[in-house]
């Protein structure tokens, strides 16, 4: 398990087999800094709301220990849950409840005192205020989203776990999410997302962890994954299109459009030499030569699906 210098939530040896005997989580072993972002990737199955619902103290764990906050999720129940709030991927809401009602009830059923001050900031911060009063069953699937966040956060946990915190809605209201999950991580909040949608990871997440088939193939920092798991390409815009390529350049990784127009050389840019320098100087010296040249590097998407390939 690779350890973090201030973790709020540890996971050791987590397993849980069900009664039929499916294996839905395998020796996950898990540490989460204060005020991380870990965005949790998976194909459907992998096993990624069940890690959640474990945690959370939905799902009861057959092997293992998770603690928060150094309190353990069995033996401290009601400690763990008053730190973790959740917004599940279901739309479950109260719908003849007015907004207020049920973001109020909420806070309520953590055992914190009423704080209309709190409620209302929450509201605001997620475009909700003007839809208070408004009975849930009338707002859009979008605005439902957002008042499972409101929900979560009316008891104002440490711990916030999203689970496709942005199925299902449009682009625009995907990018406000990314803004307000910004705006908690500045508060000191930790988050835990699990998405569906690769440039959610890439955009807001510290760390990426990487589920198949109920084990954590892989978590680590993001932009050291995709420096590490990122193949660069350098791409060459040719002054006269090629037919094939000559012989004496089978030793690169290099492949030819089909118009014959561009060339494209994969390296990793780890190593010690990247044979950029040999490169142009054998293409120059088979005569090619290139109007322009530019670089590319892998996504986290290509990386994410060579993972779950190769696991």
């Amino acid at each position: 398990m690779e350890a973090v210098a201030n973790p709020i939530l540890t996971v050791s040896q987590l397993g849980k087999t069900y009664a039929g005997g499916f294996q839905a989580l395998k020796d996950i072993n898990l540490q989460i800094e204060k005020g991380e972002i870990l965005a949790l990737l998976g194909p459907n199955g992998a096993g990624k709301t069940t890690l959640i619902s474990t945690i959370c103290g939905i799902v009861r764990p057959s092997t293992g220990s998770v603690t928060v906050a150094g309190y353990d999720i069995i033996k401290d129940f009601r400690k763990t849950r008053s730190i973790i709030g959740l917004v599940p991927q279901e739309l479950t809401t109260d719908s003849f409840e007015s907004v207020w009602s049920t973001v109020s009830f909420s806070r309520g059923l953590f055992g914190k005192a009423p704080n209309p001050e709190h409620i209302e900031k929450v509201l605001k911060a997620l475009s909700l205020w003007d839809k208070k009063d408004n009975m849930i069953r009338t707002l859009s699937g979008g605005m439902k989203r957002r008042v499972l966040i409101a929900k979560a956060l009316s008891h104002e946990p440490t711990v916030l776990f999203l689970d496709e915190p942005t199925a299902g809605v449009d682009v625009s209201l995907r990018k406000d999410m990314w803004s307000i999950v910004s705006d908690l991580k500045a508060e000191g909040v930790t988050i835990i997302l699990t998405t569906h949608y690769i440039e959610e990871a890439e955009e807001i997440a510290d760390r990426v962890g990487v589920i198949n088939n109920g084990e954590l193939i892989l978590i680590e920092d993001k932009n050291s994954l995709m420096r590490k798991l990122g193949k660069k390409q350098l791409i060459l815009d040719l002054s006269q299109p090629l037919e094939t390529l000559p012989a004496g350049l089978e030793g690169y990784e290099l492949e030819l459009s089909e118009d014959g127009e561009k060339l494209t050389y994969t390296f990793d840019n780890q190593g010690e030499h990247t044979g950029i320098t040999s490169l142009l100087d054998d293409l120059k010296g088979s005569g090619i030569r290139f109007r322009d040249l530019n670089t590319t590097q892998s996504s986290l998407e290509e990386i994410f699906v060579s993972l779950v390939q190769e696991s």
